[in-house]
């Protein structure tokens, strides 16, 4: 069954939605320092992180908030409008990214990084159903991909694989962690937040609305 996690407007049930979106945000950046401790690969963006955390004086988080307002900048000539959610995304991952770094320990063994792989990766996957199914609008990174399908007239598939593999190669050359955990976070992540998607998802009056009025 398809969910629809369209925008829905902040005055619509605030204090049921609002929470959903910030621990959802929190445990997204918590699980990518998961990711980044298990030191076997982490997800494009977290690489092109990683690759200028090595390069700079700059948190990882720092880098993340850094990149946010970036990409939000490219926005502009693509007509996107930021919604709370876009600048919450970008605060909330920040802080709780650098907060997961600080508290798990660096250089544990081969199980115990492949146990952070497997669980970061889950942990990511529930936490977009989490926060998207708030319906609060789209991230940076998000609304930067389905600006450039509009204006570009290509498909969210193919300019979502463009996007990633650019942001990866960077990621790489400035010597970001590529392995086998950003293989696995590409084939998984989407079945995990699929999966979790109809527990999350709110479901706004406004729905059957629509779909009484497309019915008649």
């Amino acid at each position: 069954m398809r969910q629809n996690i369209s925008y829905v407007p902040f005055r619509e049930h605030p204090a049921r939605r609002l929470p959903q979106l910030l621990i959802g945000l929190a445990l997204y950046g918590f699980s990518l320092s998961v990711l980044v401790r298990a030191a076997l690969g982490v997800n494009p963006w977290s690489v092109l992180y990683e690759g200028l955390e090595r390069r700079t004086p700059l948190s990882f988080g720092t880098i993340s908030a850094a990149l946010g307002v970036l990409v939000l900048l490219l926005w502009i000539p693509l007509k996107q409008r930021p919604t709370f959610a876009t600048f919450a995304n970008i605060a909330v991952l920040a802080l709780s990214s650098d907060v997961g770094l600080l508290v798990l320990p660096e250089g544990l063994g081969l199980p115990a990084r492949a146990g952070l792989l497997v669980g970061g990766v889950v942990l990511n996957g529930l936490s977009v159903a989490v926060y998207v199914g708030a319906r609060f609008g789209p991230g940076p990174r998000d609304g930067l991909m389905t600006g450039a399908a509009a204006v570009t007239g290509r498909s969210l598939r193919r300019v979502r694989t463009v996007i990633e593999l650019a942001v990866l190669a960077v990621g790489w050359l400035l010597g970001g962690t590529v392995g086998a955990g950003t293989v696995l976070y590409a084939v998984a992540v989407g079945t995990v937040t699929q999966f979790c998607m109809p527990w999350f998802a709110y479901r706004s009056p406004r729905d059957a609305t629509r779909v009484s009025v497309r019915a008649d």
